[in-house]
Order: structure tokens, then C-alpha cells, then sequence
């Protein structure tokens, strides 16, 4: 049976759990794979569009060259702007790495997913700006500020399609490939150095110690505990129908366990685990 090489890649939404799509496009190119399209929601869009672009080995030596106080400092809480997090500082550092690309200048097609809120529609951009198109499909409900375009308000991605299968249907190539990262199966174990080990401690104790002053924990979950627990449910939910309805040739699955929504501190196990999981997969299938 003869070797099969161009991929459609489909990036599902998981926040954090995104960090896991690197390790899986690592794997694919180690392996010969061509990438010629690639179709993502939330954190799939922005990893995406990073690699569309050719820009994603940059955001992942920015993103482990971060410390603690590095990934504190970026968030920006707001009390008036529709979220908890406005999340221009990080847009920042990633306009800087995409400038002012457009979906018609990368060099494979590219599908960002949102959510319009107020036509209760699922958008597809496959044009236009493409740095506006990913701060729309990454705007998570209630944590990072919705973007207004025209009449709509533009939101996660997941809300409506955590894993955007259909938009490659059309697309030629030889398989679909999809990450899925609501995967109902145990986290692997993942060796932290020491090191590691008193960062992330350090980073956990800054954001709650900030979540607390601002938010003040009154039961045993806090609101952001609920907040992710709420918006992993549908998103679960919502992965297994789609799945049912457009199934990828080869599913790459990764645990829910892998880390929380907001955990951008685990950068480096995530994106291992990401690796793992695609290597175990493709060396199923003898690929």
C-alpha cells in the first residue's frame, strides 16, 4: 500500500490543551507528512495559523523561554469589556509574529472557526486578516474579550465545533487527520525536571493568589474552576456529535486530563504529550 503524504489537519478547540497540537505537527512533518491544509477552532486556529505562516517554531520558543512571572504579567484582567481576561498583551507578542498576514498570502489554506453570539452561527474565515480571524476564534465565553466585526460578535470557535472537520471536506489531499483534545482516556506520565516542577508551583501560586484578590473564593470550586469545568462538559459534548457526523481517516486523541483550559504554564509537558500521542496513533496504522 502506497505511502499516503498530504494532510488536511484539523486543530480542535481545548485552551491550554493546544499547546498538545505542536507536538503532533512535530511528529507529522518528522515523519514526511505534508501539510496542505488546516482547519481550527480556538487554540487550534492560532496554532494553525502560526504554522501557516511559518511562524510557529518562533511562538514555541517564546512560550518555554516564559517564566512565572513572564506568563503572569500577561494577563490583563478587565471588569467592562465582555471577559474576565482582555488578552491584548498576548496579542501583542503574536501580532509581532504574524503582522499583518492575510488568508489569501499563506502558502496552504487555512479555516479559522468562530462563533457569532448574536446570529448564533458558526463562521468559517477563509479570508481577510488573519490575525483578527484567530483573536476571534480563541475568545473562550466570559474568560477573554469577544471581538465585534460589522454586526456580528465573534466568539470561541467550540461553542458550536470544537474539532471544524467540515471545512476540509473539500479540500484535496490524500487524508484528514484531527486532533481531538477532549479525549476521555488517562494522562500519560510526563517526567518534570525539578526545575519545572518549582516553576509551575511558583506561576500556580502567582494566578491564584490573583484570581483570589479579584475573585474571592467563597466555595470549594472558584469561578474560573467552574468556568472550565462547564465549558469542557459541552465541549465534549459537542466533539463526540461532530465526530459522528464528519470522522477523520486518523484521530489523534488527547486526554481532557492533560492539563486545565487555562494552564499556559505547562507548555513543555503538554506539547509532549502532543508528540506521544501522535507517534502511539501513526505508529498504529504503520505510518
Amino acid at each position: 500500500m502506497p505511502k499516503k503524504n498530504r494532510v488536511s489537519l484539523v486543530l480542535g478547540s481545548g485552551g491550554a490543551r493546544g499547546y498538545a497540537h505542536i507536538g503532533v505537527i512535530e511528529e507529522l512533518e518528522k515523519r514526511g507528512f505534508e501539510i496542505v491544509s488546516i482547519s481550527g477552532a480556538s487554540m487550534g486556529a492560532l496554532i494553525g495559523g502560526l504554522y501557516a505562516c511559518g511562524k510557529l517554531d518562533e511562538y514555541k520558543q517564546w512560550i518555554l523561554g516564559l517564566d512565572p512571572i513572564d506568563v503572569a504579567s500577561l494577563i490583563d484582567f478587565s471588569f467592562q469589556s465582555g471577559g474576565l481576561i482582555k488578552g491584548d498583551k498576548v496579542f501583542e507578542h503574536i501580532a509581532k509574529m504574524i503582522g499583518d498576514r492575510t488568508f489569501e498570502s499563506l502558502p496552504i489554506k487555512m479555516t479559522a472557526v468562530a462563533t457569532d453570539i448574536v446570529h448564533k452561527k458558526e463562521i468559517w474565515f477563509q479570508s481577510g486578516e488573519l490575525l483578527q480571524a484567530i483573536r476571534a476564534s480563541i475568545a473562550i465565553p466570559s474568560i477573554f474579550t469577544p471581538v465585534k466585526i460589522n454586526d456580528m460578535i465573534l466568539a470561541d470557535g467550540g461553542i458550536l465545533n470544537p474539532l471544524p472537520v467540515a471545512p476540509t471536506m473539500s479540500d484535496i489531499s490524500d487524508l484528514t487527520i484531527a486532533v481531538n483534545l477532549y479525549a476521555d482516556i488517562p494522562k500519560p506520565n510526563i517526567h518534570i525536571n525539578e526545575r519545572e516542577k518549582q516553576q509551575r508551583n511558583t506561576l500556580t501560586q502567582v494566578l491564584l493568589d490573583m484570581i483570589d484578590r479579584f475573585y474571592p473564593k467563597k466555595e470549594e470550586l472558584n469561578m474560573f474552576d467552574i468556568l472550565d469545568k462547564t465549558f469542557d462538559t459541552m465541549q465534549n459534548g459537542l466533539t463526540r456529535y461532530r465526530l459522528g457526523g464528519y470522522p477523520p481517516d486518523i484521530l489523534i486523541e488527547i486526554s481532557k486530563d492533560a492539563c486545565n483550559t487555562y494552564d499556559f504554564h505547562k507548555a513543555s509537558e503538554v506539547i509532549t504529550i502532543g508528540r506521544m500521542a501522535a507517534k502511539e496513533q501513526l505508529d498504529s496504522k504503520g505510518m
